[in-house]
């Protein structure tokens, strides 16, 4: 039987050696019958046969076609020999990587991502070992579902330190970033009989879909200059609305005083809940950061922020600080849907932040991020002169109105696209459209270099619709 390929493929498996033949031999006709090498249908040579065509001793071949008979692969009908059954089915292709990707762009200004080669890989690298070395093999059990509590008491402690929260270790929770956050957060609410959740507009889209996927519907609430705007809210009869205070996202401004204490007494009003998400708290350039909305009031206020931004979203480590109430229900859920987060990365986490890395890892990206963001806006005054930028004093992106001569939006975005430039115009953040004409962007900044940045702006400059125009 050499001479036909359905055997030639089973060689290899034969010439494997002797402790790892048997294995190797059945995995060689699983992978024949997945993939259609051996149709459904056929009828196998006896164990005898094949072990002395495959030169392998007649146990390993009768071994194997038990084994496959067990698991479905084969049949084998008394007295009639051993055919390949009909229950396997061979697996999709190749294997897809979904990552966010931009095929084609030569510079990216969308906004979101910080600068990933700023991620310290010696000193992460030094605490993982560390940890590695320490911890004991009890700690590698199914963990708290809150967290390791000294995870829990070293971000407790930095939250209060940095951002001006009431952070109690035990009702904190460490979750997979916001993006977890926002659904335990939802589930809890949906099951206490919620409907809707408030969402800012102009807002980060990804909030309404977090929400909408724990069954909650979203409701757009007006934001101007001083934030959240209190008549739509009032009458809107949502119970929970997600904010973004510090740094609104994305029109960069911070909520002024009056503003979250309006918030505050709504939320006390309707026995409601203020979802807060410090994307980018800690950056702050022109003066010190605005302190969290939740230390005015921990009861109504449920707080969330992650590295995402100050270390890499590809860690997926975040918080989640609860009112009392909310704790043992959000608790509940986290561990019913993943049992706790990886231990090693917690603890590691832990011993970064305990052992001041944290704290010098957010110096070196504000010193990285301000130089960039100066960059920009240096940039946007040369080749579009008279374009007005704001929210440049914190965060990652600003927002830069362009005049309306270099429009119509359309067709700036599309000669950027043309360029291999990436752009989000502001209009694609909620509902509200600019009625004078001008062109509003959000641009991101953090995750180029200056260099990156300054030519970005200038290939818009060069394709946009003024291009040439003295």
């Amino acid at each position: 039987m050499r001479g036909q390929p359905a055997w030639e493929l089973l060689l290899p498996a034969a010439a494997a050696p002797a402790r790892q033949r048997g294995r190797s031999l059945q995995e060689a006709l699983r992978e024949a019958v997945r993939t259609g090498r051996l149709a459904v249908g056929t009828r196998l040579p006896s164990s005898r046969a094949l072990a002395a065509d495959l030169g392998v001793s007649r146990g390993l071949a009768t071994e194997a076609y038990e084994q496959l008979t067990a698991e479905g692969y084969l049949r084998s009908d008394r007295g009639s020999g051993t055919w390949v059954g009909g229950a396997a089915r061979a697996a999709a292709p190749g294997v897809r990587d979904l990552a966010p990707r931009a095929p084609g762009v030569r510079v990216d200004f969308r906004p979101g991502t910080p600068d990933l080669s700023l991620f310290p890989r010696a000193a992460w690298g030094a605490a993982q070992r560390a940890v590695l070395s320490e911890l004991a093999h009890r700690r590698l059990g199914y963990p708290d579902p809150r967290g390791l509590p000294e995870l829990r008491t070293a971000v407790a402690a930095l939250l209060a330190r940095r951002r001006g929260v009431v952070a109690d270790p035990e009702r904190l929770v460490v979750c997979s970033g916001v993006a977890q956050a926002a659904t335990l957060l939802g589930l809890a609410l949906r099951a206490r009989g919620h409907g809707a959740v408030g969402v800012e507009d102009p807002g980060s889209p990804e909030h309404g879909r977090l929400f909408a996927a724990t069954g909650l519907d979203t409701v757009w609430l007006p934001v101007d200059e001083e934030g959240l705007v209190p008549g739509p809210l009032a009458a809107s009869g949502v119970r929970a609305v997600v904010v973004t205070p510090s740094h609104q996202f994305p029109s960069g401004i911070s909520y002024a005083a009056a503003r979250r204490a309006e918030l505050l007494d709504w939320a006390r009003s309707v026995d409601g809940f203020v979802f807060e998400d410090d994307y980018d708290g800690d950056f702050r350039y022109d003066r010190a950061p605005v302190g969290a909305l939740q230390g005015l009031d921990p009861e109504r206020v449920v707080y969330t922020g992650s590295v995402s931004k100050s270390l890499a979203p590809g860690l997926r480590l975040g918080w989640l600080l609860l009112p009392g109430e909310l704790v043992e229900e959000v608790v509940e859920r986290k561990r019913t849907m993943d049992l706790g987060n990886p231990v090693i990365d917690q603890a590691v986490l832990a011993r970064y932040v305990s052992g001041g890395g944290y704290d010098r890892q957010l110096r070196r990206c504000q010193r990285a991020y301000r130089e960039r963001r100066d960059a920009l806006v240096a940039a946007l005054e040369r080749h579009f002169p008279g374009t007005v930028t704001s929210g440049i004093a914190a965060g990652l992106h600003v927002i830069a109105r362009l005049p309306a001569a270099y429009g119509p939006t359309p067709a700036l975005l599309a000669a950027a696209e043309a360029a291999g430039v990436a752009l989000r115009p502001l209009e694609e953040y909620g509902t509200v459209r600019p009625a004078d004409g001008a062109v509003r962007l959000v641009i991101g900044y953090a995750h180029l270099t200056p260099a990156e940045i300054g030519r970005g702006v200038a290939l818009v400059a060069a394709a946009g619709p003024r291009s040439g125009v003295g």
